[in-house]
């Protein structure tokens, strides 16, 4: 059988997503991952964790990115375990969160991992302002991993994007730019892959030739 991988955008704790992603057709096995703002872990309650143990419970298993809208300190206090090469956090069952700068393995492609990005909410800003954006601990272990693995990987997943799809579609936020969009950037420039999949601007577009903005889409990795 062969097994593959997805990926989707932003969910935003909104389960019928899940749906959605049935209807791409993945299977017993398969690997989903979602590029930030999974967004279905704010309280710590006992229905929220009865909804990630529903997620965990799934056929395929479900990755994601954190990404602006999320209670990073949650996220933060689930025990890390080794997974696929790297380190993650497992939230129940099959479901992991994946650190910023790891580097996995899954069906023998190597996925370049970094959540974060600031949000337009002052709220949710305002809550989280120490987990939003990456430290320099952060981005140095990231640059340190590339360069082990030779500055090359098969996909990249984040939230955020880099400079240059930020200006290519025309993003208001291409004006507001910061340390993260820095780092990205020059991912963008020095790191060989073959695909890029972010979320956070709610787009479902093909940026060629290798850039993917994700939001209600589901798609295969190729």
């Amino acid at each position: 059988m062969i097994v593959l991988i997805y990926i989707t955008g932003d969910m935003h704790g909104d389960f019928s997503r899940f749906h959605d992603v049935k209807k791409a057709h993945i299977k017993k096995g398969d690997t989903l991952i979602i590029c930030g703002d999974f967004g279905f872990l704010w309280e710590g309650s006992k229905k929220e964790e009865a909804t990630l143990k529903k997620i965990g419970k799934l056929p395929y298993q479900v990755l994601f990115v954190d990404g602006s809208h999320e209670n990073h300190k949650l996220l933060l206090s689930y025990p890390e375990t080794d997974f696929a090469g790297d380190r993650a956090r497992n939230l129940s069952g099959s479901l992991y969160l994946l650190r910023r700068g790891g580097i996995y393995t899954i069906e023998e492609k190597t996925i370049f991992a970094f959540g974060g990005g600031v949000s337009t909410d002052e709220n949710a800003s305002r809550n989280n302002e120490d987990y939003l954006l990456p430290s320099a601990e952060e981005i140095e272990r990231a640059s340190h991993l590339l360069a082990e693995h030779g500055d090359k990987v098969d996909f990249i997943v984040t939230h955020d994007a880099p400079v240059r799809l930020q200006r290519s579609v025309d993003l208001e936020d291409a004006d507001h730019l910061d340390h993260l969009h820095t780092f990205l950037e020059e991912v963008s420039k020095t790191i060989t892959f073959k695909q890029w999949y972010c979320g956070k601007y709610h787009l479902n577009r093909k940026i060629p030739p290798r850039y993917h903005m994700l939001f209600t889409d589901v798609v295969k990795v190729e």
